[in-house]
């Protein structure tokens, strides 16, 4: 899980927007659809790994996934929430 001191200074590298902890119910219709094979990163790479934590951007439009306790702070690892809907 993501320290909350690294969180507190972690922000969006597009927006710059605050980002914080993905809740499971953001988490669990995401994996759902990365099962179905449509979720694809906004660099266009299929997700295939089921999502267990992740950074949400304050507005709620993008997730960047927590691997191994790390946030992948990529702008094309990212994944636009928007899709799911």
């Amino acid at each position: 899980m993501v320290d909350q001191s690294l969180l507190d200074i972690l922000v969006c590298p597009e927006t710059k927007q605050p980002l914080r902890l993905a809740e499971q119910a953001v988490l669990d219709p995401l994996n759902a659809s990365i099962r179905a094979g449509s979720v694809s990163t906004r660099g266009g790479q299929a997700v295939s790994d089921e999502i267990t934590e992740g950074l949400v951007r304050e507005d709620g439009s993008v997730l960047y996934p927590v691997r191994d306790d790390i946030p992948i702070m990529l702008i094309d690892e990212s994944i636009q929430l928007s899709q799911q809907v």
